[in-house]
């Protein structure tokens, strides 16, 4: 992923607390065992476990050989995205059809050493990891080799945990553009209110208060 250095992290705790505020739901690629074939890109919920993430599959899922060979996999989580159209981003003074289009977006990318887990109490775990991640209310039932109704279910699903090697973040919100324009288009943002304009307009308002004029920042001590 290629990153601007207006769009990198604006420290070591941008991307964790972005990442627990969003729904830990991304896509898993894995290469190809035939390298002449797309890869593989798996939708998948995940919950983060110190340096790991997990996350289970059914088991009929064609991945498996594949991950199996892999030494290394990626994890992308994308959120709060937006297309800003071309007249949003007319320079000041200039004529609006004169601007160019971008999009707006975080995502975290981690590239991870994949293990597959087929014991019933490693898969157990597994499962009450995400539920304790994607549903800390709790109300169901207990998690476990032996109870119901997951016990039976776990011959049908296989593990898998991947140890995090490396991070990288992005958040291209135009931070390198003027104050001014930042905070026009956060308004565009809001009134144009489209399913995640709310989230991005969240995002380039949070990063904005941050950073301000970005030569600025950039030559800060």
């Amino acid at each position: 992923m290629f990153i601007h250095p207006w769009d990198g992290t604006l420290g070591p705790d941008e991307w964790r607390e972005w990442l627990a505020e969003t729904d830990r739901f991304g896509v898993l690629a894995v290469g190809n065992l035939d390298p002449a074939r797309a890869p593989l890109l798996l939708p998948a919920h995940f919950a983060p476990a110190g340096d790991e993430l997990l996350l289970h599959l059914a088991r009929p899922n064609p991945v498996w050989p594949h991950l199996a060979a892999a030494a290394e996999v990626r994890l992308a989580v994308t959120g709060d995205y937006a297309y800003i159209p071309s007249y949003w981003r007319a320079r000041a003074g200039g004529p609006d059809e004169d601007g160019v289009p971008t999009s707006y977006y975080a995502s975290v990318q981690f590239v991870c050493r994949p293990t597959i887990v087929d014991d019933p109490q490693g898969k157990a775990e597994i499962l009450a990891a995400q539920l304790a991640d994607a549903q800390p209310e709790g109300q169901h039932a207990e998690v476990g080799v032996d109870s119901e109704p997951y016990g039976r279910m776990l011959p049908g699903i296989r593990g898998v945990r991947l140890a995090v090697l490396s991070v990288d973040a992005k958040f291209k919100y135009d931070d390198h553009n003027p104050v001014e324009h930042r905070e026009r288009v956060i308004g565009y943002l809001e009134r144009r209110g489209r399913v995640l304009d709310g989230g991005t307009a969240a995002q380039q308002r949070r990063r904005l208060a941050a950073i301000g004029d970005w030569q600025a920042y950039r030559n800060r001590p």
